[in-house]
């Protein structure tokens, strides 16, 4: 079984901060907002979305593309489905 990055998970994790710190996307907040209302906690609510900023920068990164906020957003109003399951 592979163990996580634990500076990678940190970055990520910071990442999601600023972006509910300077609310972009607003999404973001959102997102937060209503996982925890669901039940979960701030942590797993983060973790979450990092997963699905993971998810993206990996593809951007491997398709050679530019970020797609439309996608990002669409991916973050279906968790806690993640972008990879149907």
């Amino acid at each position: 079984m592979q163990q996580s990055n634990p500076r990678l998970k940190k970055a990520i994790l910071q990442a999601v901060s600023n972006q509910l710190r300077i609310n972009d996307p607003p999404e973001t907040k959102e997102t937060l907002d209503r996982l925890m209302a669901e039940g979960y906690s701030k942590q797993e609510s983060m973790e979450m979305i990092g997963a699905v900023l993971t998810a993206h920068i990996y593809d951007m990164l491997k398709e050679q593309r530019y970020y797609d906020n439309e996608s990002y957003v669409k991916d973050l109003n279906r968790l806690p489905k993640y972008p990879w399951e149907d």
